[in-house]
């Protein structure tokens, strides 16, 4: 009868032991698996909050777009990322569609004003807006040097202004007087008539939105 009782004491006893022990190793496989799920969980949220953060930084104001962009070569000092390294003037001369902005901004002196200024937009004609002024008009300006002066510094605003803010706009120019931009996306206007075909375009010291009409200040 005591054996019986002794025997049945250490069965108890035993089994008392080994239960707590069974219960702590699967609660140790489980909570290993729940701690490698809620780690992998953990590194893929972070993953996509990472993306999420990046792609919010690059927003729709730092990329180049418009139809004349597709005219810009892929490579060398003419292209988007050779540009993005020389300050503004020096980039203009590097893109053939600019050619004639370049041989005007050579003619009123303004190659060292635009390279050392800071943080400043230039609305650049292309060689197409210039050649929609009669040509013995557009000599006679580039013969003018304070005519011309006039022209150019009212493409130039003193702070950097990305597509968004194009929308809808009154900025002052380096001229003196004011320019006015609307639109939304991928289409503005400046002054209602040049319209930006090429925008967001990056420099060293500047943001170029390049247009294809050329403005005029009032004379």
């Amino acid at each position: 009868m005591i054996t019986t009782r002794l025997r049945g004491a250490v069965l108890a006893v035993t089994t008392a032991a080994v239960l707590p022990l069974a219960l702590s190793a699967c609660s140790s496989d489980d909570g290993g698996k729940d701690t490698k799920d809620s780690a992998a969980a953990s590194s893929s949220v972070a993953r996509e909050e990472s993306k999420g953060t990046a792609d919010d930084a690059a927003g729709p104001g730092d990329r180049p777009f418009g139809t004349a962009c597709a005219s810009v070569p892929e490579n060398g000092a003419g292209s988007f990322d050779g540009m993005s390294k020389d300050p503004v003037a020096t980039a203009a001369s590097n893109n053939p569609a600019l050619s004639t902005l370049v041989t005007a901004v050579k003619k009123a002196g303004l190659v060292d004003t635009l390279n050392n200024a800071r943080d400043i937009t230039v609305f650049a004609p292309t060689d197409d807006a210039f050649a929609k002024i009669p040509k013995e008009e557009l000599d006679k300006v580039l013969a003018d040097k304070a005519t011309l002066t006039k022209i150019l510094t009212y493409h130039v605003v003193g702070r950097k202004l990305t597509s968004a803010q194009l929308s809808d706009g009154t900025y002052p120019t380096l001229e003196k007087s004011t320019l006015t931009t609307k639109g939304s996306g991928e289409s503005y206007t400046v002054n209602d008539t040049a319209r930006v075909v090429c925008g967001d375009v990056r420099t060293a010291n500047a943001t170029v939105h390049i247009v294809d009409s050329v403005l005029m200040p009032a004379m």
